[in-house]
């Protein structure tokens, strides 16, 4: 069985693996609507209703139903326009995420990673699809439901840098995704939402902070059922969209809550370093929060001994038992 600080490592690195830029279009259900007909409609295929389930996430947690209003991704690829000095590498590095990646991203495009690509020249970017691995995935069995070979998984072994590891739950795995061609239906979408951005972009920290407020239930679920790996990747997929929509994107309960579920589950993993960061980021987003014996361990109020500050610790009741004490209400 792996340590918990290697379980940690690797969640983070499948968080750094989801940075790189996406290219796709916002659709709003319509009554009516099924994801194999958005699907149908988007790409002339429905068999890529898989593609949509996987990019919004629609399978996780017991799995979601699409409803009218709702706002769906569809996943697109991108272009870029080759300028002098443009390498695959360097391409795939800015584009992809890391320069490993050029094998793929050249493929893409009908060359090879070793034959530079014409300056002035239009190349397609695969679209990054977010894998999240579910209990029995393997890299080959992700290979041939997005890809449609199983010997196409030691590509996917390569471009996420996996080095033959095994998966495990919680794990994500980047897809590149080349054969999404849109119909017409689905290229006049895709203009009428990037020509809806300009106008949404006020919104976008609202947005933020309502599908936070639906998904911390499941954080504080994760953290609870001891599940401290998934709230990690959980908590700092929040964040991550705060980063992306700005500073302000998320109110500061919100990044309170959070934080302070990170400095739980950070704790319990032994990364105490990253517990007191948490704990400073807690502390500095609710100016009321005090560490209280009777309900931190002792193990938190010793990861939050360096970020405390002027923060005073509350001295607990005769009738507390310090002891019996656990992490206490987030």
């Amino acid at each position: 069985m792996r340590k918990p600080s290697l379980l940690l490592t690797l969640a983070l690195l499948a968080l750094t693996l989801v940075s790189s830029p996406a290219r796709a279009f916002t659709y709003l259900v319509r009554p009516q609507d099924t994801l194999a007909s958005i699907a149908e409609r988007m790409y002339g295929r429905i068999q890529h209703e898989k593609i949509l389930v996987t990019a919004n996430a629609l399978d996780l947690e017991g799995g979601t139903r699409i409803v009218p209003g709702m706002r769906l991704e569809v996943p697109a690829v991108g272009y870029r326009r080759v300028s002098a000095g443009d390498t695959w590498p360097l391409l795939a590095e800015d584009l992809l995420g890391g320069k490993h990646r050029d094998v793929v991203f050249a493929a893409a495009n009908d060359t090879s990673p070793w034959l530079p690509p014409r300056d002035g020249s239009e190349v397609v970017v695969p679209f990054n699809l977010r894998v999240v691995v579910k209990q029995g995935d393997d890299i080959v069995k992700i290979a041939y439901h997005f890809l449609g070979d199983r010997n196409k998984a030691w590509v996917l072994d390569h471009y996420n840098g996996l080095k033959g590891r095994t998966l495990e739950r919680g794990d994500v795995i980047l897809v590149p995704l080349t054969d999404l061609t849109l119909t017409d239906e689905g290229r006049a979408h895709a203009r009428l939402a990037a020509e809806a951005r300009v106008t949404e972009a006020a919104g976008e920290s609202r947005r933020a902070q309502l599908g936070v407020e639906v998904e911390l239930p499941a954080l504080l679920g994760d953290i609870r059922g001891g599940r401290y790996v998934d709230a990690v990747r959980r908590a700092n997929l929040f964040l991550a969209s705060r980063d992306q929509r700005g500073e302000g994107a998320l109110s500061r309960p919100q990044l309170a809550v959070i934080h302070r579920q990170l400095l739980e589950a950070y704790a319990a993993l032994g990364a105490v370093g990253l517990a007191t960061a948490s704990c400073k980021e807690w502390l500095a987003s609710d100016p009321e929060a005090r560490l209280d014996p009777t309900y931190l361990s002792p193990k938190l109020i010793s990861a939050c001994r360096p970020a405390e500050n002027t923060q005073p610790v509350v001295e607990p009741t005769p009738s507390s038992n310090p002891d019996d004490a656990g992490a206490g209400p987030p």
